[in-house]
């Protein structure tokens, strides 16, 4: 996976199609970002004390990483990941402006 914590990204497809925000975690294995504040679900909780109140809360869940884009922050706009090699070190290039990321 080409992304990291903290690239700003745009969803493609789903619910939140449009929608923009900064990874906050990633899952290799299963292929998922999580992304605060999109893939939206409602959950009911019970009450656990007479501290802890129940009832409905909104929750963010895994979005799968095929229905998201990286936000070039030089050309802002939609875009894939490339990797150049610049001193015998890798880095990350934006398809479209070819600027390093």
């Amino acid at each position: 996976m080409k992304l990291k914590k903290g690239d700003k990204i745009i969803v493609l497809s789903g619910k939140d199609k449009g929608k923009n925000g900064k990874i906050e975690k990633l899952f290799l294995k299963a292929g998922k970002i999580l992304v605060p504040g999109i893939n939206i679900y409602k959950r009911n909780l019970k009450r656990q004390s007479e501290k802890q109140q129940g009832g409905i809360i909104d929750i963010s869940r895994p979005i799968d990483v095929s229905k998201i884009a990286l936000l070039c922050p030089k050309c802002s706009l939609a875009t894939r990941i490339g990797i150049k090699i610049l001193d015998s070190k890798k880095v990350r290039i934006c398809k479209k402006c070819q600027k390093q990321i």
